[in-house]
C-alpha cells in the first residue's frame, strides 16, 4: 500500500512538471480581454493573448489556441523578438481543431438597395437595371480606397474575389493601330513609345461621363503588363490616350489590353464598380446579397514577424488584405504551415533576411501578386545586401507541400507562386497550376527545387518560363530535379518553355524531370556550365534549346550588366574559386561563347 501511494504521489508531481513546461492561452471573437484566457474564459485580441504569452515563452513551450471565428483586421498584427520562443520552448499559434478560424483584412458591407438614381440607372447595361445594388462605403467608415493601379480595394462574395467592372467581360482586345508608329524599334520589332493607340469597336461609346476608366496590358512585349489610368477617348476616331508616364517599351499593333473600373460595364452577375469621389460600391451579386457575405479589403498587411524566432502560425485561414497578407524580416525557424491564404492583393506571404523559416502545406490562391517569396540574402544584415551571397551561407529557407493557383489576378507578369533568391533555399513537393506568367522564379546560388508539379501556368505570355531566371554568371548551383511540368504552351498556344536560363544564366542543373506538352522544355539562353541530364520529354517541340546571343544581339548585356554583376562578388576568392572552379577564369575563356553546358542521357519522344 505505501508503494502504491508512493507511485501515486510521483505520478502527480511528473503531471505537474510537465503541465509547468507548457502554457495554454485562449483567444475568441466572442471572449473578453478581461478574462483570464483560459478554455472557459478566452481573451478576445490577438494583442491580449500575445501580451500575455511574452511572460512565458523564456521557460516553456507556449501554445495560443484561436477559436473559430472572424478576427477583422483594420492593421497588421505585429510580432516581435519579444515573443520569439527557443528549440526548446517553442511557441506556437493554433487554430483550434475543426474550427474555421479566419483572420482578415476586410469590412463586411451591409446596407445595400437598389439602385434609384436616374442617372446612373442610365449609364447601366440594359441588362444590369434593377439587379445592381448600392451601399454606402463611407458611412461604413470606409474612406480611404487605394488606387485603381495598385489594386486597391477589392470586393469579395461568397469568399471569391469579384470583377471590377471591365470591357471585354473576358480575353482581350487588341491594338490596331499606333497614333505616333514607328518611334521605337527593336532589332526590328517597330512600335510607339507614345500611349496613344486605335482599337476596332465602338463599346467606348456608352462610356460617356465615367472619370476613372483604366485599361491594363502587354504592350509591347508578351510578358510585360502595366496599368494605365486613360487620359481621353475619342470614339469616333477609336483611340484612346493613357495619362503619362507610358510604358517603357512602348506600345505596339497588335499587342492586346482590356479596359476596366467603367461603370457602365457591369454588364454580368460579380462585377462591381466603386464611385471613389462619393464612396457607393455598385454591384451586381452573382447570388442574393444576404448569402454571401460581402466583404471588402481595408488593410494592407495581416501579419508582420520582426526577428521573430521558433514560432509557428497553424490552421488559420488569413484573407482580405489589400497587400501581402504576411511579412517576416530576420529570424529563423518560424513557420506558417497548414494555413489556407487567399483574396488578397499582393503576396501571400514574403520572407526576408531570415534562415530556416518557411512555407509549409498551406493552401493559396486568388493572390493579386505572387504566392511565397524566400530571400535570405541578407543573413541579419541589411535586407538584400548581398552578405549572404558573397559569403555563400545558406539561409535555410523553405516553401513544401503548399498548393498554389489562381494568383498574379492584378500583377499579372513575374509574380511567381513562388520566388527564391539568396543561397541554399529549396522549393520542393509543391503543386502549381492556372496563372498568367511564371510558377518559379529563382535567382542567387545552390538552390534546390524538386519534386513540384506544375501546369496551366503561362496563360497569358510568350516568350516566358515556368521557372526562370535571367542574366548573371554568378548566380550557379541550383538544381532542378524530378519535378514534373505539363501542359505549357503560351498565351494562345503560341509556346512557352519549361525551365527558361534567360540571357547568359549559368551554372545549373535540370536533371531527372519529367516535360510533357511544354513547348520548349529546357531553354539555354546563352549562358555556361549547365547540365541537362536524364530528362523525360515528351511531345516537346523542342526539348532543349541553346542560342549565343551573347556573341550576338545580346553582346551589350554580355559586357555591361553581366560583367557589372559579376564584379559584385567576390568570384576569385579562394571560397568561390572552390565551389565554382569555371568562374574564376571566365573572363580569360570566352566568356560571351555558351561553352561547359552538358547534354546528356536524356530521352525525346
Amino acid at each position: 500500500m505505501k508503494s502504491l501511494v508512493l507511485l501515486l504521489l510521483m505520478g502527480i508531481a511528473s503531471a505537474s512538471s510537465a503541465l509547468c513546461e507548457r502554457m495554454e492561452l485562449f483567444v475568441s471573437p466572442t471572449g473578453n480581454d478581461g478574462d483570464s484566457g483560459t478554455e472557459a474564459h478566452p481573451f478576445q485580441s490577438l494583442e491580449r493573448a500575445r501580451d500575455i504569452a511574452r511572460q512565458f515563452v523564456r521557460d516553456r513551450e507556449v501554445i495560443v489556441w484561436l477559436g473559430g471565428g472572424l478576427y477583422e483586421r483594420g492593421t497588421p498584427f505585429e510580432l516581435t523578438a519579444e515573443d520569439s520562443g527557443s528549440s526548446e520552448n517553442p511557441v506556437f499559434w493554433r487554430g483550434r481543431p475543426g474550427a474555421d478560424v479566419r483572420i482578415a483584412g476586410g469590412k463586411v458591407v451591409t446596407g445595400w438597395k437598389p439602385v434609384t438614381d436616374g442617372a446612373v440607372l442610365a449609364r447601366l447595361a440594359p441588362e444590369a437595371r434593377g439587379k445592381v445594388l448600392q451601399a454606402d462605403l463611407k458611412a461604413l467608415g470606409v474612406v480611404d480606397y487605394g488606387e485603381v493601379k495598385g489594386g486597391g480595394l477589392e470586393l469579395f462574395f461568397k469568399d471569391e474575389p469579384m470583377t471590377l467592372a471591365r470591357w471585354p467581360n473576358e480575353g482581350f482586345i487588341k491594338i490596331t493601330g499606333l497614333v505616333e508608329p514607328n518611334t521605337v524599334n527593336v532589332r526590328g520589332t517597330k512600335g510607339s513609345k507614345t500611349g496613344k493607340f486605335i482599337y476596332e469597336d465602338d463599346r467606348p461609346k456608352r462610356w460617356a461621363g465615367e472619370k476613372d476608366i483604366w485599361v491594363h496590358g502587354y504592350w509591347f512585349w508578351d510578358w510585360s503588363d502595366e496599368r494605365h489610368k486613360v487620359e481621353s477617348i475619342d470614339t469616333e476616331r477609336r483611340m484612346i490616350s493613357v495619362t503619362p508616364p507610358y510604358h517603357g517599351f512602348g506600345y505596339r499593333v497588335g499587342q492586346w489590353f482590356y479596359a476596366m473600373n467603367i461603370l457602365a460595364e457591369i454588364d454580368t452577375p460579380g462585377e462591381w464598380y466603386l464611385d471613389r469621389e462619393n464612396g457607393i460600391l455598385y454591384f451586381w451579386p452573382p447570388k442574393p446579397i444576404e448569402e454571401g457575405g460581402a466583404v471588402v479589403s481595408v488593410a494592407d498587411t495581416l501579419i508582420k514577424f520582426e526577428d521573430v524566432s521558433y514560432l509557428t502560425f497553424e490552421g488559420v485561414v488569413f484573407e482580405a488584405a489589400r497587400g501581402t497578407a504576411i511579412t517576416m524580416q530576420r529570424g529563423t525557424h518560424t513557420k506558417i504551415a497548414g494555413c489556407v491564404l487567399r483574396n488578397v492583393g499582393g503576396w501571400a506571404v514574403l520572407i526576408n533576411d531570415a534562415t530556416e523559416s518557411g512555407v509549409l502545406g498551406c493552401d493559396i490562391y486568388q493572390t493579386g501578386a505572387g504566392g511565397i517569396g524566400l530571400d535570405g540574402d541578407g543573413h541579419y544584415g541589411k535586407a538584400n545586401s548581398g552578405i549572404g551571397r558573397k559569403t555563400l551561407t545558406p539561409a535555410g529557407l523553405y516553401a513544401d507541400n503548399n498548393h498554389i493557383h489562381h494568383f498574379a489576378r492584378l500583377q499579372r507578369t513575374y509574380q511567381a507562386a513562388i520566388s527564391i533568391g539568396g543561397v541554399g533555399n529549396r522549393v520542393t513537393h509543391n503543386l502549381i497550376h492556372d496563372a498568367p506568367h511564371m510558377a518559379i522564379g529563382f535567382g542567387g546560388n545552390d538552390h534546390l527545387i524538386e519534386f513540384n508539379e506544375i501546369y496551366s501556368v503561362c496563360q497569358e505570355s510568350n516568350d516566358a518560363g515556368a521557372m526562370y531566371a535571367g542574366r548573371d554568371w554568378t548566380m550557379r548551383g541550383t538544381v532542378i530535379r524530378h519535378n514534373y511540368l505539363h501542359h505549357i504552351t503560351g498565351f494562345q498556344g503560341r509556346g512557352c518553355v519549361g525551365v527558361y536560363l534567360d540571357d547568359m544564366f549559368s551554372g545549373t542543373t535540370v536533371f531527372g524531370n519529367v516535360f510533357y506538352q511544354v513547348t520548349n522544355a529546357v531553354f539555354i539562353g546563352g549562358g555556361r556550365d549547365c547540365i541537362v541530364e536524364n530528362n523525360l520529354f515528351v511531345e516537346c517541340e523542342p526539348s532543349l534549346r541553346i542560342d549565343a546571343r551573347a556573341m550576338s544581339w545580346s553582346s551589350d548585356n554580355a559586357n555591361g550588366i553581366m560583367r557589372t554583376r559579376l564584379n559584385a562578388m567576390p568570384y576569385r576568392s579562394d571560397l568561390w574559386r572552390t565551389r565554382y572552379p569555371e568562374l574564376a577564369t571566365i573572363l580569360d575563356n570566352d566568356p560571351a561563347a555558351p561553352k561547359g553546358n552538358a547534354v546528356t542521357r536524356n530521352v525525346s519522344f
